[in-house]
């Protein structure tokens, strides 16, 4: 691997920059028109401007990317951690091109996108999953016989994993409208079947992180609990999850480096589950490098972006699993350019952006004073906090979060500061939908009186 040319942008494309720098890999920067002074392409060793200037940093082509990659004679192509990165067909692109395409196989990320073939997988090696059920057409008679045995409410979704929307159906009467919409709302991505899965009422959201190389190794770092989540963004990420038993991590973390093993999976991977009653439930896995790794780097010491490029040029794995070890705590949340309270979203000059430091504080962003945001909302940061108890780890992000300092666009700092100090937050373990409940009463409180002078 000699020049890698990097399709992700923001943070996300300096973290790569900087392991390919630490492994002595030369870099070319994608990014769109508007993103052109940006700081993580003015630190990249080259750049190349890559349409369309429709101000959606996720918009950028697979055609043009490989296009790109050829002509500045990169032999490499990472995706970045959006939707390039489990998108199969580009992968194969890569591969006929004879690139190295920085992630698993296109035949592995057509098996691990599609939630039954996953789901398949993952009992296969003895992991329980939640209840669901497939429908290849708009609506049959087996999505009534499914949904009865299933059990009501369930959730609707794509078949395949492309982070679309999900409708909760509570009764059998609404189900055909949901399964129109869902299908209506993909077709644009020719998404294919229907999936149908159980709703759990108040689950946390867990994901098991996992390394595999081409030579059959594979292991796992550790569970992050991603509860906290604003729609399908996370806003707090931890590990490890509190109240989730070592052992039961353990169990579940060597059955997924089993099904990586036994796919032939390479490169970095997140497998997620619902956690209700005790019990980890399988819902999908992400082929891709999440932007909530950090906070398994902080606790394990492995750099995660440097080892996924390892592996894709074809080095083993340099460690194996009684070697991994996991060390304190840590919490990370995401600044983002919005404000969740009172839903505005600002397209504004960052006039003031002074960040956090001390120990154990970690911060990935590439803004800068001055940066034009191009769209709202957008992630600005993500501040990680590492302590040696989750006490420690949650002071240092409170201190840290306090301490940063944004002016000339709205950010979500606010609501994370009091999120932070909410007590069920402190005392760790709240559901995926603790957040909306929050944000839901914070609305229906009346708004503070001002004292006049």
């Amino acid at each position: 691997m000699r020049k890698v040319l990097i399709a992700g942008t923001g943070e996300n494309a300096q973290q790569i920059q900087r392991a390919c720098r630490a492994l002595a890999v030369s870099t070319v920067q994608a990014f769109p028109p508007f993103d052109a002074r940006a700081a993580y392409v003015r630190t990249a060793e080259e750049a190349v401007c890559i349409g369309p200037p429709s101000g959606d940093r996720d918009a950028h082509s697979g055609q043009a990317i490989l296009l790109a990659a050829l002509t500045m004679d990169a032999d490499a192509i990472h995706p970045g951690d959006g939707p390039l990165a489990e998108d199969a067909d580009f992968a194969r692109m890569v591969e006929e091109f004879g690139l190295i395409f920085i992630g698993p196989s296109s035949a592995v990320i057509r098996q691990v996108s599609d939630r039954i073939s996953a789901k398949r997988i993952m009992q296969e090696v003895g992991v329980l999953c939640a209840l669901s059920g497939e429908i290849a057409v708009a609506y049959d008679h087996a999505a009534t016989a499914i949904g009865r045995a299933i059990g009501y409410p369930l959730v609707v979704k794509t078949a395949r994993d492309h982070g679309d929307g999900l409708h909760v159906v509570r009764a059998e009467a609404d189900l055909h409208a949901a399964i129109t919409a869902i299908r209506t709302g993909a077709e644009h991505r020719s998404a294919g079947a229907v999936y149908l899965e159980q709703y759990l009422a108040a689950p946390r959201h867990v994901e098991i992180q996992v390394l595999a190389d081409a030579h059959g190794n594979c292991v796992w770092l550790g569970e992050r609990d991603c509860s906290l989540r604003q729609g399908y963004r996370t806003i707090i990420a931890e590990t490890p999850a509190v109240g989730v038993s070592a052992e039961l991590i353990a169990a579940i973390g060597e059955r997924c480096a089993s099904a990586c093993r036994r796919i032939r999976y390479h490169g970095v991977g997140t497998f997620t589950f619902l956690y209700e009653g005790g019990a980890l439930l399988f819902i999908g896995m992400q082929a891709r490098l999440q932007p909530q790794h950090t906070v398994t780097e902080a606790i394990t010491g492995i750099d995660i972006a440097q080892a996924q490029l390892r592996v894709a040029r074809g080095e083993p794995l340099q460690i194996v699993q009684d070697e991994v070890r996991r060390h304190g705590h840590a919490i990370a949340c995401f600044i983002r350019a919005d404000d969740p309270v009172t839903a505005r979203s600002f397209l504004r000059v960052v006039s003031s952006w002074d960040t956090p430091s001390g120990p154990g504080i970690r911060v990935d962003s590439h803004v800068v004073c001055g940066d034009t945001l191009p769209r709202a909302p957008s992630r600005l940061a993500m501040v990680s906090a590492h302590g040696s108890t989750r006490d420690e780890a949650l002071l240092r992000l409170r201190v840290a979060v306090a301490e940063f300092r944004v002016e000339g666009v709205g950010t979500n700092l606010p609501m994370l500061r009091s999120l932070l100090e909410d007590p069920v937050v402190s005392s760790g373990g709240p559901d995926s939908r603790y957040l909306e409940r929050w944000l839901s009463k914070r609305e229906r409180s009346p708004p503070p009186e001002i004292s006049k002078p």
